[in-house]
């Protein structure tokens, strides 16, 4: 079982240092808007590199950041620019800022799975 402490070091190497070796082989990823799921780590990494450099050039703010022994809650502020139609709504001039909540699923110090919350609505 993972102390908080390495499900913590776990964590904040993936997010901040975007350590893809974090992630399990069979990791999956499930965007909760859509249920559309990401499985391994070469479909998480597209999803990722879609949504931050494709749809959007875009980053996120960590606003809070609650971790247990098997999970990690981060809530976020997603934002940049918006550069193709994303989830049927076109671009728009300046930045966007989006409500971000993911829920990560950690065991023997790998992340096995998330559940992403992205509020699109707030692109209108």
């Amino acid at each position: 079982m993972n102390s908080v402490e390495s499900t913590q070091e776990t964590i904040n190497a993936y997010l901040h240092d975007h350590d893809i070796s974090r992630l399990s082989d069979d990791a999956v990823f499930k965007v909760m808007s859509t249920g559309q799921e990401y499985k391994g780590k070469k479909a998480i990494e597209e999803l990722l590199s879609y949504f931050y450099s494709v749809a959007f050039s875009a980053n996120f703010l960590q606003k809070d950041l609650i971790v247990t022994q098997d999970k990690a809650v981060l809530e976020a502020d997603f934002y940049g620019t918006q550069l193709l139609e994303f989830a049927g709504i076109k671009p728009k001039e300046g930045e966007v800022h989006v409500p971000l909540c993911v829920v990560y699923q950690v065991k023997d110090d790998k992340i096995t799975g998330a559940h992403i919350y992205f509020e699109s609505d707030a692109l209108r």
